[in-house]
């Protein structure tokens, strides 16, 4: 049976629009302002989820694990909003696998990037699979990973290589790597397929919320301008524009397709709501290669990226109350 412990969460109130709450309209006053069970609540995921970058906050762990969760990101935005009705474990970590969450031990990097940037305290101990925080008691699941499964990091890479060899012409890494897309999707498929599986048999009574990418590349790849380091460097647009319809977008899709084999389990899209706040879009809710003056980025969402993340998992989380 789960293990509930009652406080008072007062939703809606001033104090709680003091601390940035930002309730959706369509939930807003739906729970009333009264004493309620606390629901205990593990989040798991890769760097969109544990925050990572400057530009998602302060890392706040003591002694540091390496994983770099921010306090700006989603899950502790959630935490400060909904605390009172759910007891919050993050161990998401930046690189995680969605292995690294099944059964898989990950050996955190911090902000060790050679040649980049050097970590004082790396190398770390490995943290354990992620679904070791995850029992019985366990009420809520929110998880964000595939990416490092699917190689995006990686795509990146070649793709900013091969559009200097080509002078921001054509689309020279869609050439070179599209062959093997499909069968990164198909892991990536079978790889989530058995992590919602091991989630479940770990916590049976459990709701998985699958949480899954913001726009990254605008639907007009033309707004992003070759050679500008805080959008996407030397990637071409022909490129940009593969990344994100035969990439990015089918990735979700396959977090979505595996999500809905299973009933105890939801999708949260994050796509749409961001579609207008991509890393090349004015108001931008995901940062490119850098940020200025002098922050490495390395494409992930900025603060508001994650208030925008945890607007739609907070409302997924309260329909689990229902």
């Amino acid at each position: 049976m789960a293990r509930f412990r009652t406080r008072l969460a007062l939703l809606g109130s001033a104090a709680a629009l003091a601390a940035g709450a930002l309730v959706p309209a369509q939930f807003a006053g739906a729970h009333p302002a009264v004493a309620a069970e606390q629901q205990e609540w593990v989040a798991l995921g890769d760097s969109y989820t544990a925050g990572v970058v400057r530009a998602a906050g302060d890392t706040f762990e003591v002694p540091r694990d390496g994983c770099e969760r921010t306090d700006r990101s989603y899950p502790q935005v959630i935490d400060r909003d909904l605390g009172g009705l759910f007891e919050l474990t993050n161990v998401s970590c930046g690189a995680a696998t969605v292995e690294n969450i099944t059964d898989t031990p990950q050996n955190p990097i911090g902000r060790h990037l050679p040649p980049f940037s050097e970590d004082p305290d790396y190398p770390f101990p490995a943290v354990p699979p992620q679904s070791e925080a995850v029992g019985a008691d366990t009420d809520v699941i929110t998880v964000g990973v595939g990416g490092n499964s699917l190689g995006f990091a990686g795509f990146l890479t070649t793709c900013a290589q091969l559009g200097s060899e080509n002078d921001g012409k054509g689309t020279p890494c869609k050439d070179a790597m599209a062959a093997d897309v499909p069968d990164r999707l198909k892991s990536v498929r079978d790889e989530y397929d058995r992590m919602l599986a091991v989630l479940h048999q770990r916590a049976p009574h459990a709701k998985i919320l699958a949480v899954g990418y913001p726009t990254v590349v605008p639907q007009d790849a033309s707004k992003c301008s070759f050679g500008d380091l805080t959008q996407f460097g030397t990637i071409t647009q022909g490129d940009l524009a593969w990344l994100r319809q035969d990439v990015l977008e089918p990735l979700n899709k396959t977090i979505d397709d595996s999500t809905g084999t299973q009933d105890a389990a939801a999708f949260v899209d994050l796509y749409a709501s961001s579609r207008d706040h991509s890393v090349c879009d004015d108001t931008k809710w995901v940062e490119g290669f850098v940020t200025l003056p002098d922050q490495l980025s390395l494409v992930h969402p900025n603060a508001r990226g994650h208030r925008n993340a945890a607007d739609h998992v907070e409302e997924a989380m309260l329909n689990t109350l229902n």
